[in-house]
């Protein structure tokens, strides 16, 4: 089951029994905190949860798939998630 948004803060706010507004004030400092942190090409690990890191892709030769042509996919950085052991194991359990 796919949890959104809007679900996922009413499920804070009923869990730490505060109001949707304030879950949705602390959703928005977390989430933002570590948009930025990541936009400032910053690795953020997460204890039992796990890390986000920022990954250079290096430029290499790909094909278009209509027409097999042979294109240069351009250098970028990208975000890459590593699940902490404790969550692994939880999520495993299932």
């Amino acid at each position: 089951m796919l949890i959104g948004k809007k679900d996922f803060i009413t499920e804070m706010a009923n869990r730490c029994q505060i109001t949707k507004v304030e879950a949705t004030e602390q959703y928005q400092d977390v989430f933002g905190t570590l948009f930025e942190l990541l936009s400032e090409g910053n690795d953020v690990a997460i204890p039992d949860f796990g890390k986000f890191e920022i990954k250079e892709r290096a430029e290499r030769t790909g094909r278009n798939p209509a027409t097999g042509e042979a294109i240069i996919i351009p250098a970028k950085k990208a975000i890459g998630f590593k699940v902490g052991k404790n969550l692994k194991e939880s999520v495993s359990q299932l």
